[in-house]
């Protein structure tokens, strides 16, 4: 597994869908929602297929061979 990246996010938690459209890894909603429903995402090492799952300082995501982190900014 590669480095983990962090992602500062600047409110409570993010959707699922939109950390990985803000992440970088999709460039559309449309596609981060497959992703996710394609069950091509882990949050904190388990397969996630909820697209609205809350993702919050600290939670792991892992998708596409990169890892991140989410951060308080």
């Amino acid at each position: 597994m590669t480095n983990t990246e962090k992602v500062l996010i600047t409110t409570e938690f993010i959707k699922l869908d939109s950390f990985l459209k803000y992440a970088g890894l999709t460039d559309t909603g449309g596609q981060a929602k497959e992703m996710v429903l394609e069950g091509m995402v882990k949050v904190n090492g388990e397969v996630c297929t909820m697209r609205g799952k809350k993702i919050r300082p600290g939670d792991v995501v892992e998708a596409a061979g990169r890892r991140f982190e989410a951060a308080a900014e």
